[in-house]
């Protein structure tokens, strides 16, 4: 048998699911696995159900104040975004503070609170004025940080996916449907480090709102259920050390509390 006919035999054994323009082989009892993967998932509030984490995207730079002590000019920077791999989630719940393990490689380790849009649909090119329909519901989040690393790549002229995507680095709270909430466009949002306040700002002060990330985000990739949208964070991140408490607060959001460990 030729290589052709090998690669031909080899395409039709797996059932056709390699066909022409197939973007991923989805597993089935017909085509199990060899191993198990869990799903991350978040839990919703007043629900047996869990949301299940797709993607996660982030926003950089979505408050001016933030903007301009990161060195930019939010009057001229249109909005950029990253993504953490879905289970880099840590789910807290309310009224328990969990341990937060600081992580490997970094000595400047940086919290940044932020709202968390949950997504139960999605599509491209979405237009503003409809954006809203795509969100499920809401969630208070941390976008943690290794600034050194970040910093680094950032100095080579390098992709600085080392600094923000890594384990545990994306605590999130339990998510509230937009039925209990409504779409929060407005109100306090602040973080505190053994109990003095580091960040404080207002979800009006954003940049880009809930509604335009959404609608940026789908022109660049098509959006689904189970995407999380990190919405931005207020100025004067800072570093935390082992043993310092973090307390994440949006008005209408049960509080976060995470110890590093």
């Amino acid at each position: 048998m030729n290589r052709r006919d090998l690669l031909m035999t080899s395409t039709a054994s797996l059932g056709g699911a390699l066909a022409a323009g197939c973007a991923s082989v989805a597993a089935t009892p017909a085509q199990p696995t060899p191993f198990s993967v869990s799903l991350p998932a978040v839990p919703i509030v007043g629900s047996a159900e869990v949301f299940p984490v797709r993607r996660i995207y982030c926003i950089g730079r979505n408050y001016a104040a933030h903007a301009r002590e990161m060195g930019s000019d939010p009057t001229r920077e249109p909005p950029f975004f990253f993504q953490k791999p879905s289970d880099a989630v840590q789910y807290v719940a309310p009224g328990q503070t969990v341990d937060h393990p600081y992580p490997s490689l970094t000595r400047n380790y940086h919290y940044e609170v932020e709202l968390v849009a949950a997504l139960h649909s999605g599509g491209r090119n979405i237009p503003v004025d409809q954006a809203l329909q795509h969100v499920y519901g809401y969630a208070v989040g941390l976008d943690m940080t290794r600034r050194d690393l970040q910093s680094d790549m950032k100095d080579q002229k390098k992709p600085w996916e080392i600094g923000k995507a890594f384990d545990l680095s994306a605590p999130i709270g339990p998510i509230h449907r937009v039925a209990q909430t409504g779409h929060p466009v407005q109100g306090a949002i602040t973080l505190s480090v053994n109990g003095a306040v580091k960040q404080s700002a207002n979800l009006n002060q954003m940049i880009w709102s809930v509604a335009e990330q959404i609608s940026r985000l789908s022109e660049a990739f098509e959006l689904r259920a189970g995407d999380l949208i990190y919405a931005g964070t207020p100025e004067n991140v800072g570093p935390v050390v082992r043993g310092d408490l973090m307390v994440a607060h949006i008005d209408g959001l049960p509080d976060l509390s995470l110890r590093v460990v």
